[in-house]
């Protein structure tokens, strides 16, 4: 039986399959879930569910409804999609979801992101230890009996809709002519890429789009599907430079993050991207909130106040931020690690949405995308960097204790801000024994100084 405590994470579900978990556990899971809907009386009287191109995804997705199904709830079948599709819908049609998707880890991961209706996060302080333990329990009791009732299933395809929505949130049809590489890592931006950006039928684009790994498989034969590494880029890098290319674009496995590259083939940081967005969601609202985490530049918060806009700091977790959005009403929010929430998107995340904005910035003026981040990109960062230590909240206190003049900071780990504009966040994971540090300085060598005294100290 599996122990769910094992693959019941934070803000969602992820383990390997069939070793940790299988499709009756899903199936435990998918009546449990409603369970928990019923009981807080969530409006609706269906569930949404997808699935990414993984292949396990259609079992577990198929296993998951039959869970539902037999707890009452009508099942509404989107099959392929993104997971910012899958929030769509939720907020579109009103109804609760669940994703199935295992973003951007390995091939023989899989696992489930639930939602509330309106795409509002489900966590572990929200819902996700509740259907964990119903579901477990389930599983402790047996196999569902044999002709239990079940409510109906309906199919529906929600991809026009999906872009027909961004593209209304985004208008592309007048900028100047663009070259763009997307690298879509075998995942689900080369279902949905083509068409949001391609589609004529919605009104053909001044994209001239150059297709890498747009085929569909869950076994990643190019590389992973997760842009954060840097390895992962090499392809989308030198591809962008070879065509001559405006942009290069890097989706993950469920394409809901955004990785940007220059003309250059030089990443472009999620922060000047989180503050580039900013300023334009800010022409548009001006006054507005922006949220952002505390590992992104201080150049996001300088740059949402330059632009009349109020920051404010939410710690790291689609959770937290998404929360902290509807407590403020924020206009936009984005994080280090490529999530970018928007008012517009039911404050879900959403990469394609990040990504044409940042084409939209790009094709309005007439200057190179290197020149254009080089505004928003105003500090040395280091980029996050993991250290296995015995004792998190021990060595925390030990470098904490190393640096008394500095201002300290415990909203999400330890950040300590210097008098000359340094900084670093000194983090624990929450699921290994690990430390992740970020450092930021207003010179290369400032930050490098930084950077490798901390990890001495961390290491040692």
């Amino acid at each position: 039986m599996s122990d769910l405590s094992q693959i019941v994470k934070a803000y969602d579900v992820r383990g390997t399959v069939p070793d940790q978990w299988d499709e009756r556990a899903a199936e435990a899971l998918g009546a449990a879930f409603t369970q928990v809907l019923n009981a807080t009386g969530e409006p609706g009287e269906a569930v949404l569910i997808a699935h990414d191109m993984r292949a396990t995804g259609p079992g577990l997705a198929s296993a998951f409804a039959a869970g539902v199904r037999a707890e009452g709830r009508t099942v509404i079948e989107l099959g392929l999609a993104s997971t910012d599709m899958l929030y769509y819908a939720s907020g579109a049609l009103g109804l609760p979801g669940a994703m199935f998707t295992a973003s951007h880890n390995p091939a023989q991961y899989n696992g489930i992101k639930m939602c509330r209706s309106g795409a509002r996060p489900i966590g572990q302080d929200s819902g996700l230890a509740d259907i964990r333990d119903r579901a477990q329990a389930l599983l402790a009791g047996g196999e569902r009996p044999a002709g239990a009732p079940q409510a109906p299933a309906q199919r529906r395809d929600l991809l026009p809709d999906y872009a027909a929505y961004l593209r209304k949130l985004v208008d592309l049809s007048t900028i100047r002519p663009l070259k763009v590489v997307v690298d879509a890592g075998n995942g689900m931006g080369g279902y949905t890429v083509p068409t949001v950006l391609g589609d004529a039928a919605l009104r053909a684009l001044p994209l001239e789009i150059v297709p890498l790994y747009f085929e569909l498989d869950g076994t990643f034969p190019n590389h992973e599907a997760n842009p954060l590494d840097p390895k992962n880029l090499v392809d989308l890098q030198r591809a962008v430079v070879a065509h001559g290319a405006d942009i290069g674009l890097a989706f993950d496995g469920d394409a809901d993050r955004c990785f940007v590259v220059d003309e250059r083939g030089e990443p472009v940081s999620p922060s000047a991207i989180t503050a580039l967005v900013a300023a334009r969601e800010l022409a548009k609202h001006p006054g507005s909130t922006v949220i952002h985490n505390p590992i992104t530049s201080r150049a996001v918060p300088e740059i949402i106040r330059e632009h009349g806009g109020e920051p404010v700091v939410a710690r790291v977790g689609h959770s937290f931020i998404k929360a902290e959005m509807a407590r403020t009403n924020a206009i936009f929010g984005g994080e280090h690690s490529a999530h970018y929430y928007f008012r517009d998107f039911w404050f879900a995340d959403t990469g394609m949405l990040a990504a044409m904005h940042t084409l939209a910035a790009l094709g309005e003026q007439s200057q190179p995308l290197s020149l254009l981040a080089s505004v928003y990109e105003r500090y040395v960062a280091s980029g996050e960097i993991n250290s296995t230590v015995a004792d998190q909240a021990a060595k925390l206190a030990e470098v904490r204790a190393a640096y008394p003049e500095a201002d300290a900071d415990e909203l999400d780990g330890l950040t300590l801000r210097f008098p000359d504009g340094a900084w670093f966040n000194l983090r624990p994971s929450n699921t290994e024994p690990l430390l992740r540090l970020n450092v930021e300085g207003p010179t290369e060598e400032r930050m490098i100084s930084l950077r490798d005294e901390v990890l001495e100290r961390v290491r040692r």
